[in-house]
């Protein structure tokens, strides 16, 4: 632990610690000797020299105490560091409390989970704990002389792709568990497409259609829905190309921020801001789609029109897994991991910890000196001044 002091000016207050030095010595004023005239016929002796006195020494102490104290204060002194606590132990939810060894009784037992309840509380989330980002804010959080330990089962959700690094050194213990079902990961499947096109869009919705039904072999079964903008969308659609100029209807906006995903035309217009973003270029450089969020759906805009002669990728044999690549919703990242492979590792920063504020405990201590000090001075039987 460390004392400092975040505003050291304010120290000259220390200088007040003169006026009660000044006030003690005037009291001495009120004490003027009275000449008998029957003493002056005594033979004159030598005067004593004067010293300085001081009237009520204690009280004289008090006062100075307090107000160096106050100077203190004003100074806003802080306290860096202290004793690390009791020591911690973190389980991730799943684990068997059963299996769990506890080393003392200081030990705290804490879920990993949002707000860290205690063991004695239920986890704050029931779905998948985000491991890798709570250990870090716990990490953050506690003092660094505070030991950790971690139980982990043998596999567990919510780790990210970046390995766990910490500021200290964990005890990591894994539980044993049953080994997780393989899980069957579908291909990605190519979306329901649906084509909404103005009169004069012909020949663009040709090779949409071209690109959706030969490109896209592996489901023979799904057709691609080419009508009017009038027409309502198939039920099954989760891609919708928008080959209309104008503004979207209110109708379509909706159903993309419901989580569907629609290429628009070039003269299109969304009605919303939507920040947009490169999403296919030509390899000069030149952006041929741009997309963005809008609600849980995403829109992509041509930049030209869906012709061979603005855009010659249209002839490309690339063109259908582009686009099928452009309108597919992307793979969620993997968070399963072995939990013997992701014991973290040190060497991170540590993260400064706030320093603990004096100011209210010095507070406290003035009040009450202060108090003392009009009690002591406005008590009756005072010593009376020699």
């Amino acid at each position: 632990m460390s004392l400092a002091l975040l505003l050291p000016a304010a120290l000259a207050a220390l200088g007040a610690l003169l006026l009660p030095l000044l006030v003690h010595l005037a009291r001495r004023s009120e004490q003027r000797p009275t000449d008998f005239a029957a003493l002056r016929w005594l033979r004159q002796k030598p005067r004593p020299r004067h010293r300085i006195r001081f009237d009520e020494r204690w009280l004289l102490c008090l006062r100075l105490l307090l107000l160096a104290l106050v100077a203190v204060w004003l100074a806003r002194p802080v306290l860096h560091g202290g004793a690390g606590g009791r020591p911690w132990m973190v389980v991730v939810p799943g684990v068997d409390r059963a299996a769990l060894r506890v080393d003392g009784s200081r030990t705290e037992l804490h879920w990993l989970a949002p707000g860290f309840p205690a063991m004695d509380a239920a986890p704050a989330s029931a779905g998948p704990a985000q491991v890798a980002s709570l250990l870090r804010e716990l990490d953050a959080d506690l003092p660094p002389e505070t030991p950790l330990t971690v139980v982990v089962p043998a596999w567990f959700e919510g780790a990210d792709g970046q390995r766990l690094r910490l500021s200290r050194e964990v005890e990591w213990r894994v539980v044993e568990r049953a080994p997780p079902q393989p899980e069957r990961f579908a291909v990605d499947a190519p979306p329901v497409l649906a084509i909404r096109h103005a009169a004069d869009r012909q020949e663009a919705v040709r090779y949409l259609r071209a690109a959706a039904e030969s490109g896209w072999s592996e489901h023979p079964s799904r057709k691609v829905s080419v009508a009017s903008p009038g027409q309502p969308l198939p039920a099954d659609a989760d891609a919708l190309a928008w080959l209309v100029p104008g503004e979207l209807p209110v109708a379509v906006r909706g159903w993309i921020r419901d989580g569907g995903v629609a290429l628009l035309d070039a003269r299109a217009a969304v009605g919303e801001t939507v920040v947009m973003t490169p999403q296919w270029s030509d390899p000069a450089g030149a952006v041929l789609v741009e997309g963005g969020a809008l609600g849980r759906g995403r829109v992509l805009r041509l930049t030209r029109p869906l012709q061979p002669a603005a855009m010659p990728q249209l002839l490309e044999p690339a063109f259908p897994a582009r686009l099928r690549g452009l309108l597919s919703a992307p793979m969620p990242a993997p968070a399963r991991v072995f939990a013997r492979d992701y014991a973290p590792e040190t060497g991170a920063a540590t993260h400064p910890r706030a320093p603990r504020d004096l100011q209210p405990w010095l507070a406290l201590l003035i009040a009450g000196l202060l108090v003392i000090e009009r009690w002591w001075a406005t008590r009756r039987q005072r010593s009376a001044a020699p």
